[in-house]
C-alpha cells in the first residue's frame, strides 16, 4: 500500500482546512485526532471521498507515512502542543520533521527547538495566518525553525499558501521561534487595527446616529480607496448582515464584550521587554480588557453623564476626516509593529527580512491591505530603516493627512467618544517627530530622590552627571 505523504494531528476547524488544502494540492494524508469521533465525523462529511485516512493510534499513523516523515500539530498552543510531541518522540527517526502550525508562544517554539535537536529530530514553528477560509483557499505562512527542515518542507508551503503577484505568501523566516514570533506581532497589529476600525465606527455611530445601511455604505467606499483592506471590508458586510432572529441589523445584536486569545498580549509584553514603544498595540489589547467589565461599565454609565453632542458641521467632512484619520493611526501602528520585529531581530539573531515579511502578508493574512505594498517598497529601498514614519512616502502621507487626524481625536474627545488606539497613535507619532521631550524632567526628578544621575546636553553622551538639589 503506498504511504501517506503527509500526517496530521488535530482535526479543529483549521485542522481540517488545512487538511483539505494540501489534498487539493495532490497530497495524500493521513489525520489523527485524539477524540476518535471528530475523524470519523470529518472523513464522513468533508473529507469523504479524498485522499485522505484516518487513524485511532499514534503507532499507526506514524507507520503509515513514509520516510522522512511530516507531521503537522494544528492542536491548541501550550501544553496539549508539548503531550503530542511527548507520544510522537518515542517513535521519530533523525529526519522526521514535526511542524507546529497552531499560535505557539515563540518562547516555547525555541525551547522545542533545542529539545528537537538533543532528541535528533527536526522541528519547525510555523505561524498561520487566514482564518477557517484562509487556512482551506490558501493562508499566509510564517516558517521558523530548523533550515533543513524548512528545505524538506517549503514544496508543500508553497502549493498550500496564498499568492500575491503569482508568488507564495510564504517564506522561511529564520532560525527557532522566528516564525511564530512574527505571526504574535502579525496579531498584535490585528488587534491595533480591528480597535482603529471600531474606533472609527464608534465616531460615525455616537455623532451621526448612523445606521448600519449608511456605515456599509461607507465602508464600501472606504474600501475602494486607500484604505482597501480585508478588515475594511469584512467590516461593511458585517453592517449589511441581518439577524436570522429578530432581523434587527447583526451588529446591534452583538453584545459588546470582545474576547482574546493572548497573543496581543504577548506582544505588548515582549515590547516591554525589548524596550520598544508600541502604545497602540498595547491600548488595543487594553481595550479589549476594557470591554470585558462590561457589568462595571453599565453601573459607571448611570453614575456619569455624557457630554452634550457638539458637532454642527459639514457630514461629509467629518467622514472624510475619520477615513484619513484612520489610515494616519493604522500607518502607525504598522510602524510600531516593524520596529518591533526590527529590534527583535537584533535582539535574538534572527536576521529578519523586513520586506519578506510585508511581501508575504500581502494575501491570505487577516491584516492584509494595500498599505504592505508601499511597506514592502519601504524596505526595498532602504533595507535599514529605522522606523516607517521615517520613509519619505510615508512622511508625506501623514504631513497631508495629520490636520485632520488631529481634528477627528480632538472631536472625539470633547464629545465623550474613547478612542484610545486613535489618541494613543497620535501620541506616538507626536512624541517621535518631536526633537524634545519633557524626559529632561523625570531625570532631573530621579536625581533628587535617588542620585541616579542624568547625561548634559553640554558633555560628551552617555557620562554620568550628578546634582545636588
Amino acid at each position: 500500500m503506498e504511504k501517506n505523504e503527509i500526517g496530521l494531528i488535530g482535526l479543529g476547524v483549521m485542522g481540517q482546512n488545512l487538511t483539505l488544502n494540501m489534498e487539493r494540492n495532490g497530497y495524500k494524508l493521513a489525520v489523527y485526532n485524539r477524540t476518535e469521533s471528530k475523524t470519523q465525523i470529518f472523513l464522513q462529511g468533508k473529507g469523504n471521498g479524498k485522499n485522505i485516512i484516518g487513524y485511532n493510534n499514534i503507532r499507526d499513523f506514524l507507520q503509515s507515512l513514509k520516510l522522512p516523515r511530516i507531521v503537522f500539530l494544528m492542536v491548541e498552543a501550550g501544553n496539549a502542543v508539548d503531550q503530542v510531541i511527548s507520544e510522537l518522540e518515542d517513535y521519530l527517526k533523525p529526519s522526521d520533521i514535526i511542524i507546529d502550525g497552531g499560535n505557539s508562544n515563540f518562547i516555547d517554539t525555541n525551547r522545542r527547538c533545542i529539545t528537537s535537536k538533543k532528541k535528533n529530530y527536526q522541528f519547525l514553528g510555523v505561524g498561520i495566518s487566514g482564518g477557517e477560509k484562509g487556512a482551506l483557499k490558501g493562508p499566509s505562512i510564517m516558517p521558523g525553525g530548523s533550515k533543513e527542515a524548512w528545505q524538506n518542507t517549503k514544496e508543500i508551503f508553497f502549493k498550500i499558501a496564498a499568492k500575491a503577484d503569482q508568488k507564495p505568501c510564504c517564506n522561511y523566516i529564520g532560525i527557532d521561534g522566528a516564525g511564530h514570533y512574527v505571526k504574535m506581532v502579525h496579531n498584535g497589529i490585528e488587534y491595533a487595527d480591528m480597535q482603529l476600525i471600531a474606533e472609527a465606527y464608534f465616531i460615525l455611530r455616537k455623532i451621526f446616529n448612523l445606521d448600519s445601511n449608511e456605515l456599509a455604505r461607507i465602508f464600501s467606499d472606504w474600501q475602494k480607496g486607500e484604505l482597501n483592506s480585508y478588515l475594511i471590508q469584512i467590516t461593511g458586510e458585517i453592517f449589511s448582515s441581518r439577524d436570522l432572529e429578530t432581523g434587527r441589523p447583526i451588529i446591534d445584536m452583538i453584545l459588546d464584550r470582545a474576547s482574546q486569545k493572548g497573543t496581543g498580549k504577548w506582544t505588548s509584553r515582549n515590547a516591554l521587554e525589548l524596550g520598544v514603544p508600541v502604545p497602540s498595540i498595547s491600548e488595543a489589547v487594553h481595550a479589549r480588557f476594557l470591554s470585558a467589565i462590561k457589568k462595571e461599565r453599565v453601573l459607571a454609565s448611570k453614575v456619569y453623564s455624557d457630554p452634550n453632542i457638539q458637532y454642527s458641521g459639514d457630514r461629509t467632512r467629518l467622514i472624510d476626516a475619520t477615513r484619513d484619520a484612520l489610515y494616519a493611526a493604522k500607518l502607525c501602528c504598522y510602524a510600531q509593529g516593524f520596529t518591533l520585529l526590527k529590534s527583535a531581530s537584533e535582539q535574538y539573531n534572527w536576521n529578519l527580512n523586513l520586506e519578506n515579511i510585508a511581501s508575504i502578508w500581502r494575501e491570505g493574512c487577516i491584516i492584509r491591505t494595500e498599505l504592505l505594498n508601499h511597506i514592502m517598497n519601504a524596505f526595498t529601498n532602504n533595507n535599514d530603516l529605522d522606523n516607517l514614519l521615517l520613509d519619505p512616502y510615508f512622511t508625506k502621507i501623514l504631513e497631508s493627512k495629520q490636520t485632520e487626524w488631529r481634528y477627528v481625536v480632538a472631536l472625539a474627545i470633547t464629545n465623550g467618544v474613547p478612542i484610545p488606539v486613535f489618541s494613543s497613535a497620535l501620541a506616538y507619532f507626536d512624541g517621535y517627530r518631536s526633537a524634545n521631550l519633557p524626559a529632561n524632567l523625570i531625570q532631573a526628578q530621579r536625581e533628587y530622590f535617588g542620585a541616579h544621575g542624568f547625561e548634559r546636553i553640554d558633555k560628551e553622551p552617555t557620562k554620568i552627571f550628578h546634582h545636588r538639589f
